[in-house]
């Protein structure tokens, strides 16, 4: 059996996520070690107020993934496959081996910053639940315009999806979806429309800065939530990374890839439990169990239960 660790993107946050990590040597070398690339005290970031800047939220996703990832595999629970969503993919990269935690931290307050310059009020993303796809690009059709821009964003599952764009397309394209009888439909706590062609230019501007930077090749198999597909080539990983905020998510197909390539147990780093709810209908005849409320020791004993049960 092999085992997936998850990684959530932007929209996972919450206040004190930092504080909460585990009392573990490895989560107090990675914020040391974040502390000296930040130039700042990585506890800082995690404030209510401090969440309100894309470049906080994504540097405490990376900081918190890397740090209980680390946990874990120091305890004997190390993944053989890693996928992240966004933001996520920099921590998943770290762990697999081929990207350094120091040039991660410095490409992650870049790439925060960059979509907090292109669009720092007026957009933003929500969730729709309850249709088809076809149905929710319907619906973006009516909707979109240069002046009101709206895109389908995140494929999350058959019947969830995450749609991006101005704050009133996205305004009325919730309006129209709970009209053609979604069961949800709610804005989520992200203030850029991150996985569409809005955020083109900064990712040119992240490829240039990706190129400075040292990918070598996974220690462990590496999903891109963009192509739903396991990348090994160095180049290609450095363009999953440096793209992937323009890019649309595939996050059931990516659980769906790693459920084929023999992961049995899908385990999502913090904060929250986004990425298993979504990942439970694939794993459901094996198990999909976030770090959320579960302590270092528990999971590092699921996993090696899980393993002797399938072995």
């Amino acid at each position: 059996m092999s085992v997936l660790f998850t990684f959530p993107g932007q929209g996972a946050q919450r206040p004190g996520m930092l504080h909460g990590l585990a009392d573990h040597g490895e989560t107090r070398r990675t914020l040391a070690e974040a502390a000296a690339i930040v130039d700042a005290d990585p506890l800082s970031l995690d404030t209510e107020a401090a969440l309100a800047s894309s470049r906080a939220v994504q540097l405490c996703l990376l900081i918190a993934g890397v740090a209980t990832a680390r946990a874990l595999i120091a305890d004997a629970a190390a993944p053989q496959m890693v996928a992240g969503l966004s933001i996520g993919a920099y921590p998943a990269a770290v762990i697999a081996g081929c990207l350094d935690f120091g040039d991660a931290l410095r490409l992650v307050a870049k790439r925060g910053q960059l979509m907090e310059q292109a669009y720092p009020k007026g957009y933003g993303m929500a969730a729709i639940v309850g249709l088809e796809r076809t149905q929710v690009e319907a619906l973006l059709a009516r909707v979109h315009s240069p002046a009101s821009p709206a895109y389908l964003a995140n494929l999350n599952a058959d019947r969830q999806m995450v749609v991006a764009g101005a704050d009133v397309a996205l305004a009325y394209v919730m309006q129209l979806a709970i009209e053609q009888g979604a069961s949800k439909a709610e804005r989520l706590a992200v203030s850029v429309p991150s996985h569409c062609p809005l955020l083109d230019a900064a990712a040119r501007e992240m490829a240039h800065a990706m190129s400075a930077v040292r990918i070598g090749r996974p220690a462990l198999i590496y999903l891109s939530s963009n192509t739903a597909r396991a990348i090994f080539e160095p180049t290609r990983i450095a363009d999953d990374l440096a793209g992937n905020m323009a890019r649309q998510v595939f996050w059931h197909d990516t659980a769906r890839q790693a459920w084929e390539r023999g992961a049995r147990l899908a385990v999502e780093m913090p904060s929250g439990s986004v990425l298993t709810g979504l990942s439970e209908a694939v794993f459901a005849e094996g198990l999909a169990v976030s770090c959320e409320n579960n302590s270092i020791d528990n999971l590092a004993t699921m996993i090696s239960r899980q393993r002797a049960s399938l072995a």
